[in-house]
């Protein structure tokens, strides 16, 4: 006999989402800094990948550590009931390029 299990009621399937780095110094530390204090604001998990490499994106430190560089592209999972809108959230600020101007 075959059974599925069920997720418990009230968690969903992570989301996720790709996002590419065009901040021309990658995910430095003011950029990490920035993705943190995003992730913070929701009531979720939220996890970083770029290549085979993985981060927590409550850890500055863990995201400097996948030294991201510009073009890069990276992955959010994010699991937890604003799990859409931090991604939502974390794409204005890619697209913001992290609200850091380019000199």
């Amino acid at each position: 006999m075959i059974r599925c299990l069920e997720r418990p009621q009230g968690l969903s399937a992570p989301l996720t989402r790709r996002l590419t780095v065009k901040y021309s110094t990658g995910l430095h530390v003011r950029a990490s800094g920035a993705i943190v204090k995003t992730v913070n604001r929701f009531t979720v998990k939220v996890q970083l990948r770029y290549g085979d490499q993985e981060a927590d994106a409550n850890g500055i430190f863990e995201i400097i550590m996948l030294e991201v560089p510009q073009g890069a592209e990276v992955e959010f999972e994010a699991e937890g009931p604003d799990a859409e809108r931090v991604l939502d959230a974390l794409s204005n600020l890619f697209a913001d390029n992290f609200g850091l101007s380019e000199n």
